[in-house]
């Protein structure tokens, strides 16, 4: 099975159908339990909105092709796109019926503000950088997860097998969407029903440190770390730190295991322009005008990949042929641009893209097919090239 193709897994569904792609990514509290991130009680803070002229323009893809922005949401499956540059949005669009007010998944763009979260609670001395797994879980003793440390959980650095079952990346991503979404399940799934089970499964095939390895149990012990020592939950947890704070227009939310655990890895939701107002959080140096809501040592920190971990990976999705010229840190994928981007990245499309260079901040929400037979679409190189625009004409 190791070497199936994607498409012929017989649980791909969640990867390969594009219906059920489009209405898990726009509708995913109507199919599964839910809890909201909350807004709080201040005003939404008002975004300026400009006109940038960016329609025309031309993307120039990594082979040479010379894409329009239709072109490009035709690839992408674009659901939404906004770009924000000098803390202005500058360009706006939403398709197939998404509406501005709609929240969004964002896949595993999600596991970066988790990080966030958990740089800023090691800044404040709240965890220990260095401290294992099992001093916050004790339960975790035993598993993959419970040896590492919270820098080891934070930068993929866990060699872990589930099951007793070679490693296999398409195929453990699937059997953990089965783990939360019971519509993913094949027929006669008997496997675990909840993020704890599965955990409990995980066993260490190589010291931690040894490699990266992208693997979403990794954020899910690190969630249940954060949550033990905050006594709540990750969803209130992002809102008191962050959500309640940056003058979101709307709640967010996590989607529930079946012990009423959120999916911290890839199970979160929210409007473009609530992302945008956190991308340009970040962007900004924590700080939105005199308030400052992260640390700004750990905003400065994102693009910094630390010494001990690979310097250069590549996209989980990316084929073996891909260059491995991206680095990772704290769940959040570096460029190594030009313009000290950086950005999260969810699997069908979701990418919140921050270039401190050229003053940008770009959301992308997409619903794109997994597929070998689906190119990626390029939309780093569009972001990029998006941002040196607005750097030129602004």
């Amino acid at each position: 099975m190791a070497d199936a193709p994607l498409a012929d897994l017989h649980w791909s569904r969640g990867y390969t159908d594009p219906a059920w792609i489009r209405r898990y990514t726009s509708a995913g509290r109507e199919l599964l339990p839910s809890r909201r991130v909350w807004r709080g009680t201040a005003p939404a803070r008002s975004l300026p909105t400009d006109t940038a002229g960016i329609d025309q323009l031309t993307i120039t893809a990594p082979d040479g092709r010379a894409l329009t922005l239709q072109d490009l949401y035709a690839a992408a499956r674009t659901d939404a796109l906004l770009v924000m540059h000098r803390g202005t949005v500058v360009y706006e669009k939403y398709l197939y019926e998404l509406e501005p007010h709609d929240a969004h998944f964002n896949a595993s763009a999600a596991k970066s503000y988790l990080g966030l979260l958990a740089a800023t609670l090691a800044h404040q001395g709240v965890i220990d950088r260095a401290a294992t797994a099992t001093k916050y879980v004790p339960e975790l003793a035993g598993t993959a997860f419970g040896g590492s440390t919270v820098d080891h959980l934070l930068h993929m650095g866990t060699h872990v097998a589930y099951a007793g079952r070679p490693f296999d990346k398409p195929v453990e991503a699937q059997r953990y969407h089965a783990v939360i979404a019971p519509p993913l399940r094949p027929y006669g799934y008997s496997g675990p029903t909840s993020i704890r089970e599965h955990l409990a499964t995980a066993r260490a095939t190589a010291a931690p440190g040894t490699e990266f390895r992208y693997e979403n149990g990794n954020v899910e012990a690190l969630a249940e770390i954060l949550r033990r020592v905050t006594g709540t939950t990750t969803s209130a947890l992002l809102s008191e730190m962050i959500w309640s704070r940056i003058g979101a227009d709307e709640d967010a939310y996590y989607v529930l295991d079946s012990e009423g655990v959120e999916a911290a890895c890839g199970g979160f939701s929210a409007t473009a322009r609530d992302v945008a107002r956190l991308g340009e959080l970040i962007r900004c140096g924590g700080a939105i005008a005199d308030r400052q809501i992260v640390p700004s040592a750990v905003a400065a920190a994102i693009p910094d990949a630390p010494d001990g971990y690979a310097q250069h990976v590549r996209f989980p999705a990316a084929p073996p042929s891909a260059p491995a010229n991206l680095s990772y840190h704290d769940y959040w994928w570096i460029l190594n641009d030009p313009y000290g981007s950086f950005m999260a990245s969810g699997i069908h499309g979701q990418r919140l893209f921050i270039s401190p260079e050229l003053e940008t901040v770009i959301v992308h929400y997409g619903s794109q097919v997994m597929s070998p037979v689906a190119p990626v679409a390029p939309l780093v190189p569009a972001f990029q090239q998006i941002g040196v625009h607005l750097q030129r004409t602004r």
